[in-house]
């Protein structure tokens, strides 16, 4: 072996004696990790891709053939790529309800929203209580949470005394209400650094829905 080779064996063992102490540490670790349990999930904070990482899921799902459900809360009628896949292709695995007429500031009519959120939550807790279902995803219900639609002790009550045991429920939007991100297995803030509406450019297909 030359001279210039040996620093190169050198690193090479080096780094695969750490990768080997790593790995004894992690698997002593995974080990330790031998509960199941449905996850309370919420994704939350002013970024983008809230909803998308939870129909992220809702799609690793529907690859494995569980069945799961998505109920959304504000989204109103307009076509989404995600719905529309999901009711064309995946329609006996993924149940999918649209709820909502649209955010409060388009409906102008708090009274209907009301309406529509406890509509929404009655149909929410509906699929939740359904033990078929592997997953539940409450699209937005955040937002109607933080305008007072849906009573937050409520939704915290019901995840922690009704939920079947083995039962994801993923929970989406802005503002989270403290005692939801309390009651909650799983939180990710989807933190905004920079956004193209900034720039003037708008809500473009295949990004935005």
């Amino acid at each position: 072996m030359s001279e210039e080779q040996k620093p190169v064996v050198d690193d090479v063992a080096k780094h695969n004696a750490k990768m080997a102490k790593k790995k004894a540490a992690r698997d002593k670790i995974m080990a330790t990790k031998t509960d199941e349990k449905g996850l309370v999930i919420v994704h939350t904070g002013k970024g983008k891709g809230k909803s998308t990482a939870a129909f992220g899921m809702i799609f690793r799902n529907i690859a494995h053939g569980r069945k799961c459900c998505v109920v959304q809360f504000i989204k109103g009628g307009m076509s989404t790529g995600e719905r529309d896949l999901i009711l064309a292709k995946f329609g006996d695995v993924c149940g999918f309800h649209t709820m909502g007429e649209g955010f409060t500031w388009e409906t102008q009519d708090k009274s209907r929203d009301i309406e529509m959120a406890q509509a929404a939550w009655a149909k929410a807790k509906e699929e939740i209580l359904d033990e078929s279902n592997h997953m539940v995803l409450l699209d937005e219900i955040n937002i109607a949470i933080r305008y007072d639609y849906i009573d937050i002790n409520e939704v915290v009550s019901f995840l922690n005394e009704h939920k079947p045991h083995m039962t994801h429920v993923v929970l989406t939007g802005r503002n989270a209400k403290e005692e939801l991100i309390e009651a909650a297995d799983l939180v990710t803030e989807m933190e905004l650094i920079k956004h193209p509406f900034r720039s003037g450019i708008k809500a473009q297909i295949g990004v935005e829905w």
